[in-house]
């Protein structure tokens, strides 16, 4: 596994208000389905509600969603192995990888703290040689 993040999701109670907070401190986002993207440098902040991100991590506590990493991979094929070296140093599978509704593939797994990794391949998200991630333009306002 490579040291990199590629996103910080982070759950939130209300999308809007949370959008407003950044947007407040300067931040400038995209929002696409109720999903708040915020390139920063080479990775992206991620705005989400908190029971949804919960949910897609496989996680039955949504206070325990509060929060997710991710890094993004280069192929299909990195998910399943970065999921299975996880397991073999002691990570618990929280979400099976499968096929997304972004037309990728992911699966989580939370640390032996409980911490919550999503490794995904998204094709729609470029990484550079360097595996910094690039925020595509969604052609969304604000």
């Amino acid at each position: 596994m490579e040291q990199r993040i590629s996103l910080v999701t982070l759950g939130v109670t209300d999308v809007a208000r949370a959008k407003a907070f950044y947007e407040q401190l300067g931040w400038r986002g995209q929002e696409v389905e109720e999903t708040v993207f915020f390139q920063a440098g080479g990775l992206a902040l991620v705005l989400w509600s908190r029971d949804k991100l919960a949910a897609d991590a496989g996680i039955t506590d949504p206070s325990t969603g509060a929060m997710t990493l991710a890094q993004n991979v280069r192929s299909r094929a990195e998910v399943d192995e970065l999921i299975v070296t996880a397991v073999r140093a002691g990570a618990e599978v929280t979400r099976p990888a499968r096929e997304t509704f972004y037309g990728g593939y992911a699966g989580c797994f939370a640390d032996p703290d409980g911490h919550v990794w999503e490794i995904a391949w998204n094709p729609g998200f470029p990484l550079g040689p360097d595996g910094a991630l690039t925020v595509p333009d969604f052609g969304a306002t604000g």
